[in-house]
């Protein structure tokens, strides 16, 4: 039988809650991306991935299937986490899911070091919470989707772990995991870059020597020159000699003028989406308002700097932030902190009883995206139905609209286009023109589309038509 005690510290054991919140997100965990929430962005990994395993694309390359006739190498985020799904491709054969197990694992251990940053500044409370509040937000879904997100604030949270420790004992191992950890998070996602912030509290201290100081500072240089070199001088060599791009930053003045047009949705971000928890959101508020109450100085500028850098992020992205939850992510350990704060100023025991109800409400407002619907596991036949009557190096359209989705998984290279497109006189033409060999037709979509080309195949789902002989 276990005792009272051995329950107590068994329930209190951050590990054993992150352990637990691991095996829940088990379910569904080889599911391919075929959830409504973003699906487009995981194939968009994939795609890297599976191109490294299947044609040997370099590192320094990556290369997605939609952009038609030209190679597909395009400046994207750096493919680290692309990467890793190779390396486990190499072992265990390529499958659509190996990045939900990575990033969840990753995203696992970047909570334990979360907890344990907080704890070593401030109580063992806090950072519980902290780190419950953390697991239950829109962490709980996202840190399974294949995307390099939660992963990248995971890989930066463990290097900055290592970053506390070596200001505490001047370990050099300590530095170069550091240094290592946080330059592969921040090359990983670039937003994340915003938490250098924090550093003033090491700069502007008076009690960490200068020797010390000299040492995180050299290395938080570095590493910012590295993301710029690749962010700005890679991605740029790579867009003039390949012409794909993926993403568009904005200029100031532009993302300001696109915000303006979306403010309620970006404020969104913040009270909802976030934390997917509107009690825990009332907290955020509470540790706020203590926050500033309490806290000395140094402590509140530097929390002011984060977010003031934050903000230039949001206003680069321009109407992306808004429109696309995952954006917020890289804030939300901030939110689950200062929400934890405020739920300290509560009684312990009632404390507990918030905090099981802010995990009930994050979790029950995720649970459907471990689910997929059955009227989308039709587009898992794409590959056979492709490998039987396409060739391989065949460029292709498909009527998947924006998304690559329906384009990924007929594991072809070509154009994913909107359907309405297809029924203009001379589109399919002008791509036929430009390659394309075959236009694959979602039967779901409507109108039907008819063409003078002969179908060289056709099920309940989907029909081909080859456009040249």
């Amino acid at each position: 039988m276990i005792s009272k005690i051995e329950l107590k510290q068994l329930f209190t054991n951050i590990r054993f809650w992150i352990f637990l919140f691991f095996i829940i997100r088990l379910v569904g965990i080889t599911n391919p991306p075929l959830e409504t929430g973003h699906n487009w962005r995981q194939v968009i990994t994939n795609m890297v991935a599976r191109n490294m395993v299947e044609k040997n694309a370099q590192f320094f390359y990556p290369e997605i299937d939609m952009a038609g006739e030209l190679s597909g190498i395009s400046g994207s985020e750096f493919p680290f986490f692309n990467w890793l799904i190779y390396l486990f491709s190499l072992l265990f054969d390529y499958s659509h899911w190996l990045g939900r197990l990575i990033n969840l694992v990753v995203s696992s251990i970047g909570i334990f070091y979360f907890y344990k940053l907080i704890k070593s500044y401030f109580s063992k409370e806090i950072a519980f919470n902290a780190a419950i509040i953390l697991l239950a937000s829109l962490w709980f879904s996202f840190s399974r989707k294949i995307m390099p997100d939660t992963f990248s604030v995971s890989l930066v949270f463990i290097g900055m772990y290592y970053g506390s420790s070596f200001l505490k004992s001047n370990n050099r191992l300590q530095l170069l995991l550091f240094f290592i950890f946080t330059t592969l998070g921040v090359l990983c996602k670039l937003p994340v870059i915003y938490l250098f912030g924090l550093y003033a509290l090491v700069f502007f201290s008076k009690t960490i020597d200068n020797q010390k100081k000299i040492a995180i500072g050299t290395s938080l240089v570095i590493t910012t020159i590295l993301a710029y070199i690749w962010y700005f001088v890679w991605v740029e060599y790579l867009f003039q000699n390949y012409h794909y791009q993926l993403f568009f930053p904005k200029s100031f003045q532009q993302g300001l003028m696109e915000i303006k047009a979306f403010i309620p949705e970006t404020f969104e971000q913040f009270y909802f989406s976030a934390l997917r928890s509107y009690l825990a959101l009332l907290f955020v508020v509470v540790g706020l308002f203590f926050f500033f109450k309490k806290e000395k100085l140094l402590l509140k500028s530097t929390f002011l700097i984060v977010v003031m850098v934050f903000v230039v992020f949001i206003i680069k992205t321009g109407n992306v932030f808004p429109t696309h939850n995952y954006y917020v992510l890289p804030f939300v350990p901030v939110m689950a902190f200062l929400a934890a704060y405020g739920l300290n100023k509560v009684p312990l025991k009632l404390s507990y009883v918030l905090l099981v109800v802010i995990v009930f409400e994050g979790a029950l407002n995720q649970q459907h995206d471990f689910f997929i619907k059955d009227s989308e596991k039709y587009k898992l036949t794409l590959e056979q139905i492709a490998s039987s009557s396409i060739e391989k190096e065949a460029l292709i359209i498909i009527n998947g609209g924006e998304s690559p989705q329906e384009l990924y998984f007929t594991n072809r290279k070509g154009w994913t286009v909107e359907h309405s497109k297809l029924l203009l006189p001379t589109f399919i033409d002008s791509l036929a023109n430009r390659g394309a060999a075959y236009l694959i037709l979602d039967k779901k979509r409507e109108p039907k589309v008819t063409t003078n080309y002969p179908t060289v195949y056709t099920d309940d789902f989907f029909e081909i038509i080859k456009l040249k002989e």
